[in-house]
């Protein structure tokens, strides 16, 4: 066997589902930062808009592909190998929409999943997550599921407008404490696990931060670090729901928003993990660092 023959037999196709959004721009950006041999293909509804955002990637490919349009799911799965997968916000119908996407992904050879799903996932089988999980074991897929706690990036994206406008978060989370993880650390732990798929592969990995902390507690450490002083409200779940309604929210995303933020207060605090430490040899990012470093976008949402 040539050199160049071993070359193509260990060189594999990934596509990254998702590649435009927070998580799946850092997957694409740390899969180019480590990978030297496999194909990164992003998959997006847009192939001009996003060649303009990835412009500085000269070795991402591109290929159409929508979740809410399953014609587009047979090209895109094409001789592909490893397929990242996540699940848009707004998307909660899963016999709708993943179990045709999955099947069309396995009719099409894909055989190694990665999943982004949430921490509790596998405790939960009211969340989206736990349906996909369950639906990716009975197709008989290879997995890896990437449980991440909650994202620090929700506070520049869905409660940024608030934030800005009112100086206020309001949620149906009472004192319940939360796990903060940066969108930056899952997505090079996910790129590790993606790219040595074969030692992971049919397992769970929690990334976590280092911090448990409760909202009320958030809001006084950004008030600390941006001078701007930000207060936190707590609401029961149904006002919570309708209140995102009225904001033009999704049914969809409204529901799956009020879950994941009203459960936690009858569940016991995150477990902390050290698997992305493990992963990179680096520590997590904390909030602090994390709100300095978004310090512009919350004081003014045009930065």
């Amino acid at each position: 066997m040539t050199l160049d023959t071993l070359h193509k037999k260990e060189m594999k196709r990934i596509l990254v589902t998702g590649a435009t959004g927070n998580i799946g721009s850092e997957v694409i950006h740390y899969l180019s930062e480590l990978n030297t041999e496999h194909k990164i293909i992003a998959g997006v509804r847009s192939i001009d808009r996003a060649e303009q955002q990835f412009s500085s990637y000269p070795n991402l490919s591109f290929r159409r592909f929508d979740f809410e349009n399953a014609d587009t799911f047979s090209a895109a799965f094409d001789a592909i190998d490893i397929l990242f997968l996540l699940r848009p916000p707004h998307i909660s119908e899963i016999e709708k929409f993943f179990r045709p996407l999955l099947e069309s992904a396995k009719a099409n050879g894909i055989r190694d999943v990665v999943f982004l799903s949430v921490q509790g996932a596998e405790k939960s089988k009211v969340i989206p997550h736990n349906k996909i999980e369950r639906l990716i074991q009975e197709l008989g897929l290879n997995s890896i599921f990437v449980r991440p706690s909650y994202f620090m990036q929700n506070l520049t994206t869905t409660l940024l407008p608030e934030i800005v406008e009112r100086n206020t978060i309001t949620l149906p989370s009472g004192k319940a404490k939360f796990n903060w993880i940066d969108v930056k650390n899952i997505g090079e732990a996910t790129s590790k696990l993606i790219l040595e798929f074969e030692n992971y592969q049919n397992s769970s990995y929690v990334i976590t931060g280092v911090e448990n902390l409760n909202f009320k507690e958030v809001a006084e450490l950004m008030t600390e670090v941006t001078g701007k002083k930000i207060k936190y409200r707590s609401v029961n779940p149904i006002s919570f729901y309708f209140k995102k309604k009225k904001e033009g929210i999704q049914s969809g995303f409204a529901i799956v928003m009020t879950i994941l933020h009203f459960l936690p207060r009858f569940q016991s605090e995150p477990a902390i993990s050290d698997n992305y430490k493990m992963l990179t040899a680096k520590n997590p990012t904390t909030l602090r660092a994390f709100i300095t470093r978004e310090k512009s976008k919350l004081i003014n949402a045009n930065s």
